[in-house]
């Protein structure tokens, strides 16, 4: 790799390791809701909410092209740092790279001014995946959804969002609080089914996860629920107990709704950066995750860990979270998303 790399290696075991308990969040909201945006507010919002990202992606790029005349190895190690440093990933950077070199060896690219577009066009090719491959649910049967995540990612405050955007959809909407060893998790997913106006199943605090599960399947089945959202325990990644947990849910849901969980959201907090990255890798051996849900996006700068995830692990992006507001949770577009990064306007 370039010089960034021979200087500053970094030690896999001093990666952060993420919190152990998670602060309850606020499931207040604004009494009165925001009336609805168009497409045009919603882009403005993201393009908001990656401000910092792009300071420090786009925005430094751009000064480094600046005035230069020629692509030089020089230019092309300054940029291997800055594309690193946003946390797109070692994998990642370095493809960038060697992508950008291939095409300066051709002679197809020449001009610095040019590199930024190549950059942005191979940015997006990274993010557009195919959509994910989920299980149909069978005539009849709820679509069952199983989100995990380690605490404090914002796991329930997703399936809220998540439950209110079905519910405006029409559907009928389930949660179920299988997070049973945190009494604030139950009662925080409980005020949020409040709020939301969906129903919440839940037992006492250390009842079995899986009982909860299979109760609440039943329970969704006889009331012709849509969507059924499972909330989980979110300890260490690196606990095998849990993982031990998560696919013992996983196997009860199946025995009790064919092909449940039909969707395993994967929930990562964006601030973590290439932490995220192994949470990810885990969780996925685990369960095999269909889907990720990043949140955070609007309070960091390592906003480039979307690149780093789409391409190193191959799983599509369902949501990014840009803000505190319902609508915040954001369905993932990779042009939207890539135009915002590098402040184009929307098309």
């Amino acid at each position: 790799m370039g010089r960034f790399f021979k200087r500053k290696k970094k030690d896999p075991a001093q990666a952060e390791q993420g919190p152990q308990g998670e602060a309850p969040e606020s499931p207040d909201l604004p009494s009165g809701e925001a009336p609805p945006e168009g497409q045009a507010g919603l882009f403005k919002r993201l393009t908001r909410g990656l401000s910092k990202t792009r300071s420090t992606l786009t925005g430094r790029m751009g000064r480094l092209l600046l005035g230069k005349k020629e692509i030089t190895q020089e230019l092309l190690d300054d940029l291997e740092e800055i594309l690193f440093t946003s946390d797109m990933g070692v994998a990642t950077t370095q493809e960038l790279i060697d992508d950008v070199q291939e095409k300066v060896a051709r002679k197809e690219l020449k001009d610095p001014e040019k590199l930024l577009a190549a950059l942005r066009q191979q940015i997006q090719e990274f993010l557009e995946l195919p959509p994910a491959d989920h299980s149909t649910p069978e005539p009849g049967d709820p679509r069952v959804i199983m989100v995990v995540g380690v605490n404090g990612v914002g796991k329930t405050t997703t399936i809220a969002k998540a439950a209110n955007h079905f519910k405006s959809e029409g559907k009928k909407v389930m949660l179920v609080a299988a997070d049973t060893f945190r009494a604030a998790a139950v009662e925080q997913l409980s005020i949020w089914g409040e709020r939301v106006g969906v129903e919440v199943i839940k037992q006492k605090t250390g009842a079995d996860p899986s009982a909860v599960v299979f109760d609440a399947l039943s329970a969704a089945e006889a009331r012709n629920m849509d969507v059924v959202l499972i909330d989980t325990a979110g300890r260490l990644h690196t606990q095998v107990n849990l993982m031990d947990e998560l696919q013992k849910i996983r196997r009860v849901a199946g025995r009790k709704v064919t092909g449940a969980p039909h969707e395993v959201w994967l929930v990562l907090d964006a601030t973590t950066g290439q932490n995220a990255i192994s949470q990810a890798e885990l969780f996925n051996q685990a369960l095999t995750v269909t889907d990720i849900v990043l949140t955070k996006l609007d309070g960091t700068a390592k906003g480039g860990i979307v690149v780093g995830i789409s391409r190193q692990l191959n799983i599509p992006i369902r949501y990014i979270g840009i803000g505190e507001k319902m609508d915040d949770l954001r369905p993932f577009n990779p042009r939207e998303f890539v135009q915002a990064l590098f402040g184009e306007e929307a098309s």
